[in-house]
């Protein structure tokens, strides 16, 4: 059977999901949904329609899987995708083969991590969550649902990050921390107690900011 991974949203994000799909061997073709592009085709990818054909494009076998390719500033449409289609439609999970994922990870689904990224032992991921490059995750840390976590973030053991959190570039949370959901935490902070405000969080160490 050919696996074909529909992703919604063709801009950058998704493209890069795409890529990894095909060219780490998850999937034999992909797919596009997107409500801001008249182009038939995106970087190759066939674009079938918009969010609105999902359910009828999977029901005409016209594709197998799904994952959400929007993140960044769009946490809250991420969430409201996977929830409307996830009793539908299953979701994918796109691990690329050059992370170490130690054998006691518990994941859900709709997760991508991008290449060289390390999760270590006793880790729990949860729904829709994207990992950029070369994330270390320590061990029994929990990721909540719809998180999006940028390149070379740093979490060390024992820490929760809540829902819809957006981690930023190089960040490091230290051990025994628990962030609030939709908690943002600016490039290069350093996180060295519990946040339990949501907001903008930056600097070293990371402060308040709105």
């Amino acid at each position: 059977m050919t696996k074909i991974l529909g992703i919604i949203g063709a801009g950058h994000l998704g493209q890069q999901i795409a890529y990894y799909a095909i060219s780490d061997n998850h999937f034999d073709k992909v797919v596009f949904f997107d409500d801001y592009t008249d182009c038939k085709f995106v970087n190759g990818f066939n674009v079938l329609g918009k969010i609105k054909d999902v359910i009828n494009c999977f029901n005409e076998n016209l594709f197998t899987e799904l994952i959400i390719g929007i993140g960044y500033k769009h946490m809250e449409r991420r969430k409201f995708f996977f929830n409307q289609f996830r009793d539908c439609i299953r979701f994918a999970s796109i691990i690329h083969s050059s992370c170490y994922v130690d054998s006691s990870v518990k994941y859900g689904v709709g997760i991508v991590v991008y290449p060289g990224s390390v999760i270590d032992a006793r880790v729990t991921l949860k729904n829709n969550i994207l990992i950029n490059v070369g994330c270390t995750i320590a061990h029994d840390t929990t990721i909540n649902s719809h998180c999006f976590l940028s390149p070379r973030v740093a979490l060390a053991g024992l820490i929760e990050v809540g829902e819809q959190s957006i981690l930023g570039i190089n960040c490091t949370i230290i051990d025994n921390i628990s962030i609030a959901a939709e908690t943002q935490i600016g490039g290069g902070s350093v996180v060295i107690k519990s946040i339990s405000e949501k907001g903008l969080y930056v600097g070293n160490p990371a402060r308040y900011i709105r």
